[in-house]
């Protein structure tokens, strides 16, 4: 199958009128029609034939091609059926290509059950962008390597440290597991359509000095309860989650954030990630 020009909104636009295909917000498409962008992003994964790589909203399939010329297994996930068509026609008969197709939000869990990719990539729509990677990392779907081109604020987040405007829960699930590295802030002129954001691409490199807790889902809990008003102190935001968390009840606060040796006058944006996962091994302690 003849493939479109990828670097060319007229062609690009051509092709999907020929084929009654259209590009639809509500799945933030936009396609990277810079070709030295696309073989920027491929290069910095540095990748080895025969590892397993999950490519998320392929579109036309522009970064798919790149991949599969590097001898990779590649796992497409599309949402948008015609898309799904077109790359089912266009690289279905390659042994290394695997499409999943509807939404990636509802489909990666079964496919990672089935067997784990070493890589992670995608031009990630920015309505899915934060939930996506969060849900992974909440779900210990951790991979050797992401690499996401997102929002520019969204990668803000990503890589934020205590004490700034952009330090998150979000912050802290991606560098408590990852090295997070911002490699390139891409124009909207990079895209068609052209977004009304700028872009960033960040390559995240999974951690090898990772450190543990005795409880995860623990630490996911109180890490959203501490974040949850940022105005509030430590304790405040402590004591309206132990009213919803009955099993926590009788715990002191004073005597869970004496024993933690951390300020319960303090706010979570001030804290490093090992604190929060000191406060979590401290309150199961506790019980």
């Amino acid at each position: 199958m003849n493939l479109p020009d990828y670097n060319s909104p007229s062609a690009l636009a051509s092709f999907l009128k020929e084929r009654d295909l259209g590009m639809r917000k509500k799945f933030g498409q936009n396609f990277l029609i810079d070709e030295n962008m696309r073989k920027f992003l491929i290069d910095s994964l540095e990748l080895q034939g025969g590892e397993r790589i999950w490519e998320i909203g392929p579109g036309l399939g522009a970064m798919t091609f790149l991949l599969l010329e590097k001898n990779v297994h590649t796992t497409a996930f599309e949402i948008d059926s015609g898309f799904s068509d077109f790359l089912r026609k266009a690289y279905g008969e390659n042994p290394l290509f695997t499409l999943i197709e509807g939404d990636a939000l509802k489909t990666w869990k079964a496919a990672f059950e089935k067997e784990k990719p070493d890589c992670f990539f995608g031009n990630l729509p920015y309505n899915i962008a934060a939930k996506l990677i969060a849900d992974t990392i909440e779900a210990e779907a951790i991979f050797d390597k992401l690499l996401v081109t997102v929002q520019k604020e969204v990668g803000d987040r990503m890589r934020a440290q205590p004490n700034s405007p952009d330090y998150s829960s979000f912050s802290v699930l991606c560098n408590r597991y990852y090295d997070v590295t911002a490699l390139r802030t891409i124009p909207s002129a990079c895209f068609w359509p052209r977004p009304n954001v700028v872009s960033q691409a960040l390559l995240l490199t999974k951690k090898t000095d990772l450190i543990d807790c005795k409880d995860n889902k623990l630490f996911f809990q109180l890490l959203r309860a501490f974040f949850s008003s940022r105005r509030k102190t430590l304790k405040n935001n402590f004591l309206a989650w132990q009213k919803s968390n009955p099993r926590y009840a009788a715990v002191d606060a004073d005597t869970f954030f004496k024993k933690a040796e951390i300020d319960s006058s303090a706010r979570a944006e001030t804290l490093q990630v090992y604190d929060f996962l000191k406060l979590c091994d401290i309150l199961t302690s506790l019980l």
